[in-house]
């Protein structure tokens, strides 16, 4: 597993498109990481650019809250939120790294329509973990795909489904392994 010369100095986490900060994943992601801001965003839209434009401006702020460099911050979330986040970092948000859960690799029964436009634009390491049956993307899908992103990866897969129930502390110890803070 890709790991970080050290922790990230903050954590920038967001929901799926439905939730808010207040989703338990997100909530069980802050308790797991009491070495690490983490500051929960609610993203309150389903457009990637309005997101995109929200997490920039929640980075700025953490940053100069924390008193350190924008690429000492990780991003992440939930579905819709990991994916906003991934495009904010592709398009040049500077990160310490990118934690996906859920990734929606493509609408459910709709394969064809794929959001890996950007994958070769993420140069950050990234952990991507996902339900072994998530309708948004199969391990076989994900492994035709992952390849294009430019930076390390490590791809992790939970029993369940999108929202693979009673996965959260299962989650939370992968993302502590991945910033090295076991």
């Amino acid at each position: 597993m890709p790991r970080l010369s050290r922790p990230p100095a903050g954590l920038i986490v967001t929901p799926g498109a439905s939730a808010d900060r207040d989703h338990a994943t997100l909530v069980a992601v802050e308790a797991a990481l009491p070495e690490i801001t983490v500051e929960r965003l609610t993203l309150a839209t389903t457009s990637v650019n309005n997101a995109v434009k929200k997490i920039v401006a929640a980075a700025e702020a953490l940053a100069e809250r924390l008193g350190v460099e924008p690429e000492e911050i990780a991003f992440g979330g939930r579905s819709f939120g990991g994916r906003a986040c991934s495009v904010a970092v592709a398009e040049g948000l500077p990160a310490a790294a990118l934690v996906l859960l859920s990734y929606p690799l493509h609408p459910p029964g709709k394969p064809e329509n794929l959001r890996v436009d950007h994958f070769d634009k993420i140069k950050v390491p990234t952990l991507l973990v996902s339900g072994e049956r998530d309708p948004f993307g199969a391990p076989d899908e994900f492994a035709q795909h992952i390849p294009s992103i430019a930076g390390p990866v490590d791809v992790e897969w939970v029993p369940g489904g999108h929202s693979p129930k009673g996965q959260d502390p299962a989650i939370c110890v992968l993302i502590r392994a991945f910033f090295g803070v076991n």
